[in-house]
């Protein structure tokens, strides 16, 4: 899928970046970093696409509808 490869090619600049500025420093967490980096902006992305629909917002984002109210919770997003 092309937007895989999009993300996956963003999501590689940013940590070849990332570890870059830590100029030799030990990482440590770098995939819960990465999963919250990409997830917020994902959820609010996909809500305002689908006009807020919860509903649909959680099939596209391939979670559960609870999840998703959760995550919204969890994140601080307007709704």
């Amino acid at each position: 899928m092309i937007a895989d490869n999009l993300i996956a090619k963003h999501v590689r600049l940013a940590l070849k970046e990332y570890l870059k500025d830590l100029d030799g420093e030990s990482p440590i967490g770098i995939m819960g970093m990465v999963i919250h980096s990409v997830e917020k902006p994902a959820i609010e992305i996909i809500l305002e696409h689908v006009e807020g629909n919860q509903t649909r917002a959680a099939s596209i984002l391939g979670i559960n509808r609870n999840t998703l109210r959760k995550k919204i919770k969890i994140y601080n997003i307007k709704t």
